[in-house]
């Protein structure tokens, strides 16, 4: 998954912490680790969302949900609405209305502060020119996970730290921060040998791992998917942002497509800002003949169908309604969604990443998209939620 260059409010070179956290893709204030788990859904009813459901082609997202439910049907809250869902074959858009409403309940998201819209923002599967052995056309390195990254799950000690790990290596007796992309694309070259593929285009190579997940297109005319396999444990750091602080790029320009146009005409400053993000994603070569890349819950997402959100505030594999607009317009873009998969910079009640598809294509409306939409989030009605402490 991913999080895209996000627009900001910063103008100053020099900035505090608490200024460039504005920057982020999320706000400050969702950051907080004192919400409960599920804590910003609020009861609903049917009626505030029964437009948006008639007018949707149900039959689309339906074999989408049937998917969570690879992941969810072994979970107890899931458990009987998955093999209800399974038994019902060949349902029409009124079935499946009729399903959703006679076996779930609805809820609101809402952000910490109340309200009930948030930041929309679009991803996709970038398509690469790569090679299996590096030459002098294909000199950047995609790297699967080195063998000396230990993580650890913090929940396993700390319950109230769910989905918290750390991850470093060893040096002596103690656990240090793994090596960060500055570290990484040094002359010492610390992870040789862990190469998994070579691409063609440094840049191109940074926004698949914001993207998560990727195409390698071979010259022989085969081709790959790679998906997410791990990451280095250092945060997510915009290069939009540090672009910005730098006086070159401006702040109402920052987009996806804006910032490898200013790559290819300064070839010579960009390592040195990609370096602004530390974190390096590890990849993995995907079985071949999956219908997408893999998300974090584990099952391939569908273009247009699936949603990254933030797992704390919204059970991944439920089904949700999005009441937004397509990217750079008014037109409204109103569906049911399947939340399934998960993304660094993707924080919040209302914070929702739409997965556009794979190519060129999509990936022009994701780096473009940045609108405003609401988030409804449909639960098994024998769900329960977490207790507060």
């Amino acid at each position: 998954m991913q999080s895209q260059e996000a627009d900001c409010d910063c103008e100053e070179i020099q900035v505090t912490k608490q200024e460039s956290e504005k920057c982020e893709a999320y706000p400050e204030e969702e950051k907080e680790k004192d919400i409960a788990q599920y804590g910003l859904l609020k009861k609903s009813k049917w009626d505030e969302v029964n437009n948006i459901i008639n007018d949707d082609h149900l039959s689309l997202v339906w074999p989408v949900w049937l998917r969570s439910c690879d992941a969810l049907r072994n979970k107890d809250a899931w458990k009987e609405v998955c093999q209800l869902s399974n038994n019902l074959t060949s349902p029409t858009d009124h079935d499946i209305k009729t399903f959703f409403y006679q076996h779930f309940n609805l809820y609101k998201a809402l952000q910490k502060n109340g309200k009930d819209e948030g930041l929309v923002t679009g991803y996709y599967q970038p398509l690469l020119k790569g090679s299996k052995k590096r030459s002098r056309k294909y000199q950047i390195p995609l790297y699967g996970p080195p063998s000396d990254l230990i993580t650890v799950d913090l929940s396993e000690v700390y319950p109230d730290l769910k989905y918290k790990r750390l991850r470093g290596r060893v040096e002596g007796n103690k656990l240090i921060p793994y090596h960060t992309r500055e570290e990484i694309t040094e002359d010492k070259y610390p992870l040789k040998g862990n190469e998994l593929f070579w691409v063609k285009d440094a840049v191109e190579a940074f926004f698949l791992e914001i993207q998560g997940s990727g195409v390698i297109a071979f010259e022989d005319g085969t081709r790959t998917q790679v998906g997410y396999a791990d990451q280095n444990g250092h945060p997510y750091r915009s290069m939009g942002r540090e672009l910005i602080h730098k006086g070159e790029l401006s702040r109402h320009k920052v987009s996806m497509q804006s910032i490898k146009a200013w790559a290819k005409k300064n070839k010579k400053k960009l390592q040195r800002f990609m370096n602004a993000n530390p974190s390096v994603v590890f990849f993995r070569e995907l079985p071949p003949g999956l219908p997408g890349p893999i998300g974090a819950l584990g099952v391939p997402i569908t273009a247009e169908r699936s949603v990254a959100v933030d797992r704390k505030f919204v059970p991944l594999g439920a089904p949700i309604i999005l009441s937004t607009t397509q990217p750079n317009s008014k037109k409204t873009l109103k569906q049911i969604m399947v939340a399934q998969d998960t993304g660094g910079a993707i924080g919040g009640g209302v914070r929702i990443d739409y997965y556009w598809g794979q190519g060129n294509a999509p990936g022009r409306k994701a780096g473009s998209m940045k609108q405003q939409g609401k988030v409804w989030v449909m639960l098994p009605k024998d769900f329960k939620f977490p207790k507060e402490k």
